[in-house]
């Protein structure tokens, strides 16, 4: 019996040992006009990923990186600019190697976007802006996008 326990695969195990803001810069470029207040905006969000291991071992650090740009709709000006690098530290075990790279672009940013959705929220906010609850974003998406796009650039030669 204790054979069969031995070569059943273990469950992949994630625990998050720490969040920061690596970088972040908040520009209230409508305060600076000193424009009016009162303008319907239209928010744009980019979102770039990014992932690498750390010198501890089956330590990876996963970034989630942000430019949010808000524009009035009507006359195209710019109310705010939101750039900001979210990054979670992660202790990952019993993941295969060929599936951790997804793993660091898709679960880990899973794991973190709610604490940067508040992050955002809380800055827009104190920037004088209603609180930006940003929508949730499918990393799988992202991530499957991201891996087209790159064999769309570079497709495999052919053996001559």
């Amino acid at each position: 019996m204790a054979e069969n326990e031995a070569a059943k695969p273990t469950a992949p195990q994630m625990r998050v040992l720490g969040q920061y803001i690596r970088d972040m810069s908040f520009e209230n470029i409508m305060a600076q006009k000193g424009a009016a207040a009162d303008v319907q905006p239209d928010v744009q969000v980019q979102v770039n990923l990014d992932a690498k291991k750390r010198t501890a071992d089956k330590q990876y650090e996963s970034a989630i990186k942000l430019n949010v740009t808000s524009k009035a709709k009507e006359g195209d000006t710019t109310l705010f600019l939101l750039e900001i690098d979210y990054v979670g530290i992660f202790h990952i075990d019993n993941v295969p190697e060929e599936q951790i790279h997804p793993f660091l672009l898709i679960e880990c940013p899973r794991m973190i976007f709610p604490f940067l959705r508040r992050v955002v929220s809380d800055i827009t906010r104190d920037g004088g802006f209603p609180p930006l609850n940003l929508e949730n974003i499918d990393f799988m998406s992202l991530y499957r996008n991201e891996i087209a796009r790159r064999q769309a650039e570079n497709p495999p030669k052919a053996d001559a």
